[in-house]
């Protein structure tokens, strides 16, 4: 397949670097930070959206995990749409679907209006989110890869960290009986910003070049998305405590195994696969940096959510207040994030092992003083353990995305990346039902505190699984 016409052609015939290559990025991190900060950003509204709402504690999860759900549905086919008619004209239709979702929510007038808006939300940041990787493959090569994806990975860990600041700021500054809507209601006027910027930078592919929709393997995009259904719908049933869906978890492996099948034979057969399954075995680092990036997000997530509660629930915070506690993670992660995308070219995986290390470092003070502290010396406690966590949160991600996708193809970058994606938003919804789980049954056996510590300590778990897959790969690279 023809790329898109990212780089300029010089007189000696090679490719130039595309010009307008680094304020593309800044449009499309812009973009990818509004459509990550959502995922976050609600945390901290939850108890005013049910108030306000009137409704379930139930019902309000899906505010969350609705969104977590569509996202990571959508990502894999994203990825592969703009692999076949161009980021443009993804990013476009997915800004548009998401400014309509997000004026839909903030104006709901009831709590059901507010969960299908959100899918719909979740839905179009999975069609923007992997052109993110996928132009960074196009339009960067070497260092200025690496230090692309730095950039990225900082986007993704601040918008983790800063999602409940913010939201406590809007709902400090607009009250919390109706200053959760306009937690939704601000990414209209950055959405509409964005989309004039994507469509004065961001080139066109030409109609010739782009693949015809019988090319596109929609069974294979229908087999991953049940797939993906199978695992994601029962761990947002059971934050809600429904735990019928569970058994959906069986279809899971078979439903996978027959997308595996479909995209080998499309390969043999000399189709256009949705994902080249290939990729996992023949690239090197891809396969590897999944697993890593999968088990970091489910280890991860939960971090902010069961905090966020805990302030708030047991210890009477303020969404603001709550939100503040936890900006020491983004600062963190702002000092290492563009520092790891420099250097991840020359140390390779020893960046992830130390940045792990050092997050889980992080995440072990956390556990151990938080929940003893008393509420007048708790930012003593809170702020220095949460930044040691942000330091290393910040190196974790962007090195792995360079490791992972430095070998594959940019004419599978969205697809390959959306992969990426998929696995650390199912990481992302698992961690954060598994955290919640932890903490309430602790909660309701002995205390918030005890309840924290447990969910952190679980946490830890799986960080350190991902710890072991990234000392893995270092070893076979030390090796090779």
């Amino acid at each position: 397949m023809t790329e898109e016409p990212l780089a300029t052609s010089t007189a000696t015939g090679t490719d130039a670097p595309h010009p307008d290559r680094w304020r593309i990025l800044g449009v499309s991190l812009v973009i990818g930070f509004m459509a990550l900060l959502d995922v976050t950003i609600v945390n901290v509204a939850l108890p005013s959206i049910r108030d306000g709402l009137h409704t379930s504690f139930a019902t309000v999860q899906w505010v969350v995990s609705g969104y977590a759900l569509a996202f990571g549905l959508t990502l894999v086919t994203g990825g592969r749409l703009g692999d076949a008619y161009g980021r443009r004209r993804l990013m476009l239709i997915g800004l548009a679907g998401f400014i309509v979702a997000s004026a839909g929510v903030g104006l709901a007038p009831n709590a059901a209006w507010v969960v299908v808006g959100r899918l719909v939300q979740g839905a179009s940041a999975g069609l923007l989110t992997p052109q993110n990787s996928g132009l960074i493959q196009q339009l960067f090569r070497g260092q200025e890869r690496a230090r692309a994806f730095g950039l990225f990975g900082l986007v993704v860990s601040i918008s983790s960290a800063t999602g409940p600041v913010l939201g406590g700021l809007i709902i400090g500054a607009f009250g919390e009986e109706h200053g959760w809507r306009y937690i939704f209601l601000v990414n209209v006027p950055i959405g509409l910003a964005a989309m004039v910027a994507v469509a004065r930078l961001v080139p066109q592919r030409p109609r010739e070049r782009r693949e015809t929709g019988a090319r596109l393997d929609l069974l294979g995009a229908a087999l991953l998305g049940a797939a993906v259904l199978c695992v994601l719908l029962p761990t947002v049933a059971v934050e809600g405590g429904d735990r019928l869906p569970l058994l959906l978890l069986v279809g899971a492996v078979p439903l996978a195994w027959l997308f595996i099948r479909r995209e080998l034979r499309l390969v043999r057969t000399g189709g256009a696969p949705l994902l080249d399954i290939a990729l996992l075995r023949r690239t090197p680092g891809y396969a590897n940096g999944v697993a890593v990036g999968t088990l970091y997000f489910t280890g991860f997530t939960g971090f902010f959510l069961v905090l966020s509660i805990h302030y708030q629930e047991d210890l009477g915070l303020s969404p603001l207040e709550a939100g503040l506690l936890m900006c020491p993670f983004a600062v963190g992660s702002a000092i290492t994030a563009p520092l790891s995308g420099r250097i991840v070219s020359t140390l390779h995986r020893r960046v992830t092992v130390l940045a792990l290390l050092t997050m889980m470092a992080g995440v072990v003070l956390v556990a151990l003083l938080v929940p003893d502290t008393s509420l007048d010396r708790l930012w003593l406690a809170a702020v220095p353990a949460t930044f040691l966590a942000g330091l290393g949160g910040g190196g974790v991600v962007s090195p792995n995305m360079t490791l992972s996708l430095e070998e594959v193809p940019p004419r599978m970058g969205g697809a390959a990346g959306g992969a990426l994606q998929t696995g650390q938003r199912m990481g992302a919804s698992i961690g954060a039902a598994l955290a919640m789980t932890v903490y309430q049954l602790t909660a309701a056996a002995y205390d918030g505190g005890a309840g924290l510590r447990a969910a952190l300590l679980t946490g830890l778990v799986l960080l350190s699984a991902s710890l072991a897959m990234a000392v893995r790969a270092l070893r076979h690279h030390t090796e090779a």
